[in-house]
């Protein structure tokens, strides 16, 4: 927490409506040209001796079909234009256009389709980037059981827009049930986060996956590919077959423990691990007592690096956070930042499965998560109670090794500075490979004087960035396309 800053002024984004304002601006326009239309109609009159007051109204009424027409025209070709799809380029009410990755307001991009067009539609209901990315990262833990889940660890950095502080999520310590069975800390995480600097009703962020559990969803490529790498022992009947064979892409998934999971949470207010219903379930179906203590996570002041181009931020350990400060500060204090080249990657990275999530608004505030269950599916041990699988990670030095989000918030004095955000998974190294990826920005920065649009990261993990860039918010991801957005 910030209590050394003040109390943490996060606002609620001010959303544009455009159906309304259109409508307003139509009325508006129409009361100006119902008045304009008879001036010249008079004064022709009396040049020409007087036209008669029928032919007048006559002729003001055809002007105004005209006008009503060429409105309705508008309107139609505007929605038309937007119809197809939130990705496109539509036309805004205004007349211009951005690349589809652009927004006027808000964005959230994830590993899943679905659950990127969940955190949109709470930033439209009137949610921030922390309940965007809160309700996106519990869908995720919905629809990709095998890279997060509530059996996950979650690290997160939140970058406050109105303040210009930034506030790290840490899980606390690694705790195991039995030897191999992480104790879950997921939940007590996302309500912390949310409670502290959501403003939506945290039943409302449960909404769509609790749905989702309950009703089904379509089993997408990354959790078919994660499937079909293993075999199903410990994943039946959950994600198989009625024969034991694994479901494919397309399939149709359900998960109802978890969804009354997901509903017995909308109750629950504080962010208590020992008194969450979750662990109890678990640990019943585990025949043990219920942990008197669990991991309990924190807020805390996120670590700084002062740079010439303005503040660098990061997670504090033990995530790998100051590993790569450390990094960073040893390649700036040595002279001007070159593209630096990517680290040697190890032949056999054993690096673990995570998943990562973003969401950006334009007026600075950014959230960045990303979570682990250690191997694919973790321990591979499914709660039937709960319809969770549980991870598999423990307490170690190298325990969090994969996280180490990053926010760069440009010099504080520049009153319009960038924002930029970048969270990795998947990646061997992670903080040297981090580190040598803004390095090569910052080159390009100065070269370009505007935010890249094409990230680049060493090995073959994934990376997304989101950027404030001209009081608009712009996302990306290396591969390019692994990571659907969805914005307005």
């Amino acid at each position: 927490m910030e209590s050394a800053a003040g109390p943490m002024l996060y606002q609620k984004l001010q959303l544009l409506e455009p159906d309304l304002e259109s409508e307003e601006e139509e009325e508006e326009t129409a009361e100006l040209l119902v008045l304009h239309p008879g001036e010249p109609q008079e004064s022709s009159a009396k040049q020409g001796g007087g036209l008669p007051g029928a032919w007048a109204r006559l002729v003001a009424a055809l002007l105004l079909l005209a006008v009503g027409i060429s409105l309705a025209l508008s309107k139609l070709h505007t929605r038309g234009g937007s119809a197809g799809g939130l990705d496109s380029a539509a036309p805004w009410p205004s007349g211009h256009s951005h690349h589809p990755s652009v927004f006027h307001h808000g964005a959230v991009i994830s590993p899943a389709a679905v659950c990127s067009r969940l955190g949109r539609e709470l930033l439209v209901a009137g949610g921030n980037v922390v309940d965007a990315g809160v309700g996106a990262a519990l869908c995720l833990a919905v629809v990709h059981p095998h890279a997060t889940g509530l059996g996950a660890r979650f690290w997160g950095l939140f970058h406050n827009g109105s303040s210009g502080n930034a506030t790290a999520l840490t899980p606390g310590l690694a705790q195991t049930l039995v030897p191999g069975v992480g104790l879950p800390a997921a939940l007590p995480a996302l309500q912390l986060l949310h409670a502290h600097f959501g403003c939506l009703p945290w039943p409302q962020l449960l909404e769509g996956p609790t749905t989702l559990a309950q009703q089904g969803f379509l089993v997408d490529a990354s959790l078919a590919r994660a499937l079909a790498a293993q075999d199903t022992k410990g994943l039946c009947p959950l994600l198989c077959h009625a024969d034991g064979t694994p479901l494919g892409v397309g399939t149709w998934a359900t998960n109802p423990r978890l969804a009354a999971v997901l509903r017995n949470t909308t109750l629950t207010r504080t962010p208590d691990p020992s008194s969450n219903a979750l662990l109890g379930l678990v640990a019943s179906d585990l025949g043990l007592e219920v942990p008197s203590a669990g991991p309990m996570p924190t807020l805390e002041p996120a670590l700084q690096l002062p740079m010439a181009q303005g503040v660098l931020f990061t997670t504090p350990s033990p995530s790998a956070g100051p590993e790569l400060l450390a990094l960073l500060e040893a390649a700036l204090g040595s002279g001007t930042p070159s593209p630096a080249p990517c680290p040697p990657l190890p032949q056999a990275a054993g690096t673990p499965m995570s998943s990562v999530l973003a969401a950006v608004d334009s007026n600075g505030s950014v959230l960045l998560l990303t979570s682990s269950l250690n191997s694919s599916f973790g321990s591979r041990h499914l709660s039937p109670s709960t319809g969770v699988l549980l991870s598999n990670l423990v307490a170690g030095p190298a325990a969090n090794a994969w996280a180490c989000p990053l926010i760069l918030h440009g010099s504080p004095d520049d009153t319009e500075a960038d924002v930029l955000g970048l969270v990795a998974s998947g990646i061997p190294v992670a903080a040297r490979t981090m580190a040598s990826t803004l390095l090569r920005h910052l080159a390009v920065l100065r070269s370009q004087q505007e935010p890249t649009e094409s990230p680049s990261i060493c090995g073959q993990g994934t990376l997304l960035q989101v950027a404030v860039h001209a009081e608009h918010a712009h996302v990306s991801s290396v591969p390019h396309g692994c990571c659907p957005f969805q914005g307005f």
